[in-house]
């Protein structure tokens, strides 16, 4: 916003946080991000504080922008950070002031807020609240916030439209759709582009399983289905599976709240998306016991990746991390490597051994699993690496390596639904 024009003030409740990006420091791996935060700070339009007060006092447009993670001890989304950043926010509204919702929320919430800002606003002052779900997708939120392919805003008062409008003002230029509902819709427009995605997802997986007990290439047939324009090609690729901080707890929160509506037949099928999602994980396990003559106990393997995906530090509900975690647990000799994401690691996950260099990582290993699709992987040169193993043999979880490379190195290579892959029932 303050690379666009915009004055801002951001507010955290944790003062280190605040003290880093005030000094221009990113406290998560974003391209791009680091530069834009510097610029935005040098140009006087963007500051940092821990105090409701200079908030309430320097602003007039509040961009609700806080976590909505899976509760603890249920599959429904975790609102307290939400109801505590109104609650504040409320206290310390002094004039009328337009709220904006961007976090995630079950269906139903911002009514709720809506009214609570009624109710708690000070006397006479006129608080209102839009809901504007964002759409960043993580490597690429810079680009996805500077230019959108779309704007929602869920509202009540159609006064507030044209303050949006001239927020957005430049992404609206550029012929970026601006469109207008009512709360419900917009809060339900994130979950379900979620949802369907993972849908998508989940789908060319069980597909993928079928190419391998078929002998057909799972590749080949999602690039054919993808040129049906009903369908497109992306989110069509067949591998371990998603991950990250929102998909798997967003599909796990809609369907806890159609389950509250009294729709849970209706969308019984969200389990079965994740369901599958979650046997991708068990496949390369069994793929990975295949390939070491049927027992992994006491062998040395090498997973390559951490991160959900590539371009990010963010290990949440990763896949490569779970496999990791599991192989563990079946007393296998695990070593990591990732580009960008092993300080998270070893912070969160200690007992994990992490190597920093690719060729530390495979040194002496009995098989390779490449499970996050960095370019850095998909760029090595597996000639150079086949002196380092044990044993040449990697199993490709991503399906984005050179068969044909690899092979002519002197590796075994195991796709996930593509010729030449073990077959595992």
């Amino acid at each position: 916003m303050a690379s666009l024009g915009h004055q801002v003030i951001a507010l955290d409740i944790d003062p280190d946080k605040i003290a880093k990006l005030n000094e221009g420091v990113v406290p998560f791996h974003e391209p791009e991000l680091q530069d834009l935060l510097k610029t935005a700070l040098a140009s006087g339009k963007l500051s940092f504080t821990t105090s409701w007060e200079e908030l309430a006092q320097n602003a007039d447009i509040h961009f609700l922008c806080v976590g909505t993670p899976q509760s603890t001890n249920s599959n429904a989304a975790d609102l307290s950070q939400v109801n505590g950043a109104i609650a504040s926010l409320a206290e310390h509204l002094t004039e009328p002031a337009l709220v904006v919702g961007k976090s995630t929320v079950p269906v139903g919430t911002a009514q709720q807020l809506a009214t609570y800002l009624v109710e708690n606003a000070p006397a006479g002052q006129d608080i209102h609240l839009v809901w504007n779900p964002e759409f960043l997708r993580e490597g690429f939120a810079v680009q996805d916030t500077l230019h959108p392919d779309r704007i929602v805003v869920g509202v009540a008062h159609e006064q507030d439209i044209p303050k949006l409008n001239e927020v957005y003002s430049a992404s609206i230029a550029e012929g970026t759709p601006f469109i207008t509902m009512d709360y419900a819709t917009a809060e339900l427009v994130k979950v379900a582009a979620n949802a369907f995605l993972a849908t998508k997802i989940s789908f060319i997986n069980a597909f993928a399983d079928l190419c391998d007990e078929t002998g057909a290439d799972i590749t080949a047939l999602a690039d054919a289905i993808g040129h049906d324009t009903r369908i497109g090609r992306r989110f069509l690729n067949a591998g371990v599976g998603f991950g990250g901080g929102c998909l798997p707890k967003d599909i796990r929160a809609l369907h806890a709240r159609t389950v509250e509506l009294g729709l849970a037949e209706q969308f019984q099928f969200l389990t079965d998306v994740e369901r599958i999602n979650e046997m991708r994980r068990e496949l390369i396990l069994h793929k990975a016991a295949e390939q070491l003559g049927g027992t992994i106990s006491g062998k040395r393997i090498t997973v390559l990746g951490a991160a959900f995906k590539p371009d990010s530090d963010d290990i949440r509900d990763s896949p490569a991390l779970s496999v990791t975690q599991r192989l563990m647990q079946l007393g296998v000799d695990v070593v990591v490597h990732d580009p960008i994401a092993l300080d998270v690691v070893r912070r969160l996950h200690p007992t994990i051994e992490c190597a920093d260099s690719i060729e530390s990582a495979i040194a002496g290993a009995e098989l390779v699993i490449h499970l996050t699709e960095w370019k850095q992987y998909q760029e090595l040169d597996p000639q150079n690496l086949r002196g380092l193993v044990k044993t040449a043999q990697i199993i490709d979880g991503r399906n984005v390596l050179s068969k044909q490379d690899w092979e002519s190195a002197g590796w075994s290579i195991t796709f996930l639904g593509k010729p030449g892959s073990s077959n595992v029932k």
